[in-house]
Order: structure tokens, then C-alpha cells, then sequence
């Protein structure tokens, strides 16, 4: 890989609260080497010749951004539990919305989840979003019976990033009962599911060696929820997968809640603290109905939260309490989720505007804050923590929004997450390789591929 150099018309830096102009940046093996405001006097490592050489980005420039928590196959019920598509007329629950959701998992093999999950992930790419997290637990066949390669799924997900361009943390889930008292796996659930947590182990073992480990890969772990992990095992799971990310759906329902209170005394989010799993290493995902305890449980334990704001809007979940758990120490991260929407500007910039919706208030996070929150925090939840910078060693990241869009023309760089939205993004450059130029993506026809993996697996 060649040394490239780009000369951003501005450029969001670390520890800024605002964006930069005229930023020289240079990448040599895919790490950032060189990143030199103009402005500030900083002289082109080879004089005249290396601006003459650097590849313009007009606009914005920004560190790649992290989708830390996607379930890639959901990407299929876009618009198909809404109003006249939806058998309930758009009214109903999360737990109606779940039925639809078993549906398309019941239809989908290795080769039908690679099509769908490359298509979902280029679209990721086309809206700047360099490394995505799987909440993987599509694990076996529609009855639960083991594909001969018992990680098929799993790989299928692997190939799709590679082939989309980005990289890929799969945060492989344990998923072993359907509800907090342990009732059986049943119906389509049965494909999520390894017996206990002993044979998750072993599956789980096969996917860190040949012809799984991929370079554009880590692989991780989720535990899905308290409802569908019996309490006994949660601590076994915890130890087993010590310092390696680790992500658990955490209090996304009421009735969650008070499944778990009625079942063993105490919250979700104290059952999984006094059993270890809350740690430097864990995030907890939506995280929406919490006490003030929780919070500091969440806090104290150097745990993360994603929030998933699109997701949790389109499925009424509720508001969760983004400015206390940023207040009580947690780092927060971004997710799309069921991909409802695929946007990242959309879910930045809906982590200060439903705290908004909430107090009746404005202000609660600055714009840095929320460009963390999309970057360097998401990264860091997803286990790469070289990324989500532009500083010196940092992968070679970078995603060019426009400043003169119909939505973002007159808008200062520092407005960019309350103005841009994903059609804005132009450039996106993952390791150092283009991926998106001219707003297209380099390998795949997104609207072509979407259309034709969705088809293959709705009726």
C-alpha cells in the first residue's frame, strides 16, 4: 500500500471542539502518518510538491465512524411493519414487531445472509460508517440443526464486511432460552441457540482460527439479554470471554424489567453486575429503562452504553438517559440497530435532541461530544481502538461530508451532525483504501444489491 496524502478543506482533529481548516493529512500501510494543520504554520513534509500531489477533500473530514450495534438481516423489514404493510397497521409493540423479525430469520441460509449483510454493510460504507458491529445469533439452520461448518452464519458475515469494505467486530451472542424463567427455545428461536453456555464455547472457539480469522475481523462476544440467559450461566459466560468485547442487550422493555425483578429480586442491570459481567470490556445496549442505581452500577463498572435512537423511536421504546449515564462516567457509543434507518448523523444528533424532547431543555451535549460518541467511542466498544481518530498511528480513516448540499450549504463545519444527513457523505477511505468516492460506492450497486437480497427473502 503506497503512501496517499488529501487535503481536507476542514477536518474534525481529537480533543477539538470544533473542525479545523485546510488539515494536510498523509497515510502510509493503512495508518495515518502525518496530520498537519496549514493554518497553524506546519510545513508539507515535501515542500510545495506534496499539496501539489494531495488528493483534494472539499467539505468536511472526519475520523470513520462506528455502527456499534447492527442485527445485519433486520435490514429486510425496512418499511414492512409500518401502516399498510404491517399486519397490525403500524400500531402494536416491540413484541409484534419481534413476530416479523422471526419471520425473515426463519428464511435465511449461509448464501442468502451473505447477499443481504454485503448489501446492508455497503450501505453502511455509502453513509460513512467504517466498522460495524454484528450482534450475531443466527447461528444454525431454521430447525437448530448444525450446518456442517457450525460458524456458516458467522462467516457469512465475515465475507459480507470484506466484500462491502469495512471491518467487522462479530459479537458472537449466547442465546439459550426464550424468556427469564427459562422457557425453551421454540419456533424460529431455535436456530439462535447452542444448548449452554459450554456449547456456545466450543463454536465460538472455532470461529477465532482458519478460515474464519479474517485481517478486517475481530471476534467478540454478546450475551443477549437476561431473558435469554439463565442467571447460573451468565457468570461462566462473563469469565470465559474476560477483556474481549462483550455486548448484552440491557433494559430495552419495561416488561424486561420486571421479568427479571420478579424472577430473581433485582434489575438486569444488577443481576449482570453481581456476576461480572459489567466491565471496562462490556456494552450495554439501549440500555432505556434504567434506576438511578443502575446508572451507577453502569458508571462504577466502567461499562459502555450504545444507544440506538432511530430503533428505539421506531419501535416506542422510550427515551433513554444519555446525559446521566455520560454524567455518571459511561462512555456512549451509536448503533442503527434494526436499520429503520442507516444514518449516522440521524442517531448523533437524536442523543442530544430526545434529551431535548425529555426536559423541555437544549444543550445537554456539545458537538464534540457527539462526534465521540459516533467515532472513537464506537470504535473503542468494538475492540478497535486505533481507530476513530485522525491522529498520527490511527488506522487511515476518513469520511467526507459536503458543506454545499441543499441540507448543508451556509451550515459552519462545527453544525455538520445537526444539519448533514447520510446523503451528505461524499468520500469514505477505510485503512487507507477508497471506498466511497463521489458519494457511489466503488464495488457494489447498493440499490441493485438491497433489492435483490431483500426480495430473495420476503414474501
Amino acid at each position: 500500500m503506497t503512501a496517499t496524502r488529501w487535503l481536507a478543506e476542514y477536518a474534525w482533529l481529537p480533543d477539538r471542539p470544533e473542525p479545523t481548516a485546510d488539515v494536510l493529512i498523509e497515510a502510509d500501510g493503512g495508518r495515518l502518518t502525518a496530520v498537519a494543520p496549514l493554518s497553524a504554520g506546519n510545513a508539507p513534509t515535501a515542500g510545495v510538491e506534496v499539496l501539489a500531489d494531495a488528493v483534494r477533500l472539499p467539505g468536511l473530514t472526519l475520523p470513520g465512524l462506528a455502527n456499534a450495534h447492527s442485527h445485519a438481516f433486520h435490514r429486510a423489514l425496512r418499511g414492512r411493519t409500518q401502516g399498510a404493510d404491517s399486519t397490525d397497521s403500524g400500531r402494536g409493540d416491540f413484541w409484534s414487531w419481534r413476530d416479523r423479525m422471526y419471520e425473515v430469520a426463519a428464511r435465511l441460509d449461509p448464501d442468502s445472509y451473505l447477499a443481504l449483510a454485503r448489501a446492508a454493510y455497503a450501505e453502511m460504507a455509502l453513509v460513512g460508517i467504517t466498522c460495524v458491529g454484528e450482534f450475531h445469533y443466527l447461528h444454525h439452520g431454521p430447525d437448530g440443526t448444525r450446518y456442517a461448518d457450525p460458524n456458516a452464519m458467522g462467516a457469512a458475515l465475515v465475507e459480507a464486511a470484506a466484500q462491502a469494505g469495512i471491518r467487522l467486530t462479530l459479537l458472537d451472542t449466547l442465546y439459550l432460552t426464550a424468556t427469564v424463567d427459562g422457557a425453551p427455545l421454540a419456533g424460529p428461536q431455535r436456530r439462535f441457540g447452542d444448548g449452554d453456555v459450554d456449547g456456545w464455547s466450543d463454536r465460538h472457539d472455532r470461529l477465532t482460527a482458519a478460515p474464519h480469522a479474517r485481517p478486517h475481523a475481530l471476534i467478540g462476544a454478546a450475551l443477549h439479554s437476561v431473558r435469554a440467559v439463565p442467571a447460573d450461566q451468565i457468570a461462566t459466560f462473563a469469565a470465559r470471554n474476560e477483556g474481549v468485547p462483550l455486548h448484552v442487550h440491557l433494559s430495552e422493555q419495561p416488561a424486561e424489567n420486571d421479568a427479571c425483578r420478579a424472577a430473581h429480586g433485582v434489575t438486569p442491570t444488577r443481576l449482570l453486575a453481581d456476576r461480572g459481567a459489567l466491565t471496562p470490556a462490556t456494552t450495554a445496549v439501549h440500555a432505556t429503562h434504567l434506576t438511578s442505581a443502575d446508572v451507577t452500577l453502569l458508571g462504577d463498572s466502567g461499562t459502555g452504553v450504545c444507544l440506538c435512537p432511530t430503533t428505539e423511536r421506531d419501535l416506542a421504546d422510550g427515551i433513554g438517559p444519555a446525559r446521566r449515564l455520560a454524567d455518571a462516567g459511561v462512555a456512549l457509543s451509536l448503533g442503527s440497530d434494526s436499520h429503520a434507518v442507516v444514518d449516522p448523523f440521524e442517531e448523533a444528533r437524536a442523543v442530544e435532541l430526545d434529551e431535548r424532547l425529555r426536559t423541555r431543555r437544549r444543550g445537554h451535549f456539545a458537538p464534540a461530544e457527539l462526534l465521540t460518541a459516533a467515532t472513537a467511542a464506537g470504535h473503542a466498544a468494538l475492540g478497535w481502538a486505533d481507530a476513530g481518530r485522525l491522529a498520527v498511528g490511527a488506522r487511515a480513516d476518513l469520511v467526507t461530508v459536503r458543506l454545499d448540499s441543499a441540507r448543508t450549504a451556509g451550515v459552519p463545519p462545527v453544525g455538520a451532525f445537526f444539519a448533514a444527513t447520510a446523503a451528505d457523505v461524499a468520500s469514505v477511505v477505510v485503512d487507507g483504501r477508497q471506498v466511497v468516492a463521489d458519494g457511489r460506492h466503488l464495488t457494489v450497486d447498493v440499490p441493485a444489491a438491497l433489492r435483490a437480497a431483500i426480495g430473495a427473502v420476503t414474501r
